[in-house]
């Protein structure tokens, strides 16, 4: 099994989110997706895993490395729901990755309230895959 994933731009705050299993098969394709936000965006990055079924030791990894190429790039990483089981990404090398509640809190850490009429800057690539009840968001 693997993730599918939507990246969102809103005023300089990127929002990559994820849904799936974050597996040893599926860090290659969050990698990708991480590589995909350097290329498309600036400014502070929340990873949402609301729509994540799980995780794997290797896809919280991937998450640490994933906030070593940002902070490199001059960019932060913060989550967003993180799996119900509660575990964190490992403490390691890699930089601080704040943690929040839900989508709607780490949207307010940064000043960026959500609604529906936000339309106007606002960016979104995805997977084939992703699916419309992943959409609670958009």
């Amino acid at each position: 099994m693997t993730i599918e994933w939507r990246y969102t731009i809103e005023e300089n705050l990127g929002i990559l989110s994820v849904a799936g299993f974050l597996g040893p098969d599926a860090a290659p394709r969050f990698t990708g997706a991480v590589g995909w936000v350097l290329a498309r965006g600036t400014g502070p990055v929340i990873v949402d895993l609301s729509e994540l079924r799980s995780w794997s030791g290797e896809g919280q990894l991937a998450i640490a490395n994933a906030a070593r190429q940002l902070t490199a790039a001059g960019r932060s990483l913060e989550l967003a729901a993180i799996p119900a089981d509660g575990s964190l990404v490992p403490p390691g090398d890699h930089p601080p990755i704040p943690v929040h509640a839900d989508l709607a809190t780490a949207r307010a850490a940064h000043s960026a309230p959500r609604n529906d009429e936000q339309e106007e800057g606002r960016h979104e690539w995805r997977t084939a895959g992703w699916t419309a009840g992943a959409d609670h968001d958009a």
